[in-house]
């Protein structure tokens, strides 16, 4: 890198919008996830009314043989949908990504605040650092402000 011509006024402004935008993309993925779970819950399963439930027979914790008020036991599980567990599938498989996006949202506001930082405190080699690290979505070495990555 030859030199470098950063006006720090317009970076603090680029910070704000994206952050506006990082925060829209959580509550956007909390929203999915939320919704998702609803769908799960919402989707039924399989099998026609009661027989979704699956009583418990003999006894159960403590020795006993506990009985609901329909005759069946508190602890009956209920079945779980082909539509539910697709969707299950879908959020676990993904949740790495989400959390990938999370991350570099993070690692670029972060990293572009302490490159800016240290090109006006003169220490362009920090500033590179702290890019290459953005770069890399290295989170731990952009949160220590004070120390320099090397």
């Amino acid at each position: 890198m030859a030199w470098w011509d950063i006006q720090p006024q317009g970076v603090q402004g680029q910070l704000r919008t994206v952050g506006a935008h990082a925060e829209d993309l959580g509550n956007a993925l909390s929203s999915l996830l939320a919704d998702l779970q609803e769908a799960a819950q919402s989707a039924g399963t399989a099998v026609p009314g009661s027989q979704a439930l699956t009583p418990q027979y003999g006894p159960v914790a403590g020795g006993s043989t506990l009985k609901g008020p329909t005759g069946v036991s508190p602890l009956a599980q209920t079945s779980t949908g082909p539509v539910a567990a697709a969707l299950s599938e879908y959020a676990t498989r993904r949740q790495n990504d989400f959390k990938a996006m999370a991350d570099r949202c993070q690692a670029a506001c972060l990293g572009a605040a302490k490159a800016t930082s240290e090109y006006v405190q003169g220490d362009l080699e920090a500033a590179q650092n702290a890019q290459n690290a953005a770069r890399s979505v290295q989170l731990d070495a952009l949160k220590d402000f004070g120390g320099k990555q090397r």
